[in-house]
């Protein structure tokens, strides 16, 4: 039985290193680090460090931040940081090829988002965001190829 890695507090956590997209690398290699977990920011810090983590192209690490605020949040604003963790995996997925998983979660945190689009906290681009990542996943499904019957198994 081969053992698990284990972070500080003895909880099960992969210590591979990862790329700028999270994906796993094998041990011994230099990998992209990890946004550290945890972290308690005000918004204006969670959505100017996301921000730029999206801007380097890591929509992952984007993702753990607001994932963060979703986690540490009591409240309304909960389902705000949700969505917003959401849109980032859709992102994720899109860069690494998967399409269904980029328009599975586009579309889930355009969904999440939806209540905040009257009167959007913290300066949030809700209607542009919602835009945008349903834009993202139609072309994501585009991108499916999809045969509209099944095969046939028998002759």
């Amino acid at each position: 039985m081969s053992r698990r890695d284990r972070d500080t507090e003895g909880r099960a956590r992969n210590a591979r290193p990862r790329d700028g997209l999270g994906r796993p690398l094998p041990y011994g290699t230099d990998g992209v680090e990890r946004q550290p977990e945890g972290i308690a920011r005000t918004p204006s810090q969670t959505l100017a460090e996301a921000q730029q983590l999206l801007d380097d192209g890591k929509p992952f690490h984007a993702h753990e931040v607001f994932e963060d605020a979703w986690k540490t949040t009591d409240g309304p604003d909960q389902e705000l940081w949700r969505g917003l963790a959401q849109l980032a995996v859709g992102l994720t997925h899109a860069a690494r090829g998967n399409a269904v998983g980029a328009a599975a979660l586009l579309e889930r945190g355009a969904a999440n988002i939806e209540p905040f689009r009257a009167e959007p906290p913290h300066g949030v681009d809700v209607a542009g965001l919602q835009e945008w990542a349903r834009s993202l996943a139609d072309e994501a499904k585009q991108r499916v190829r999809v045969s509209p019957t099944p095969p046939r198994l028998k002759c």
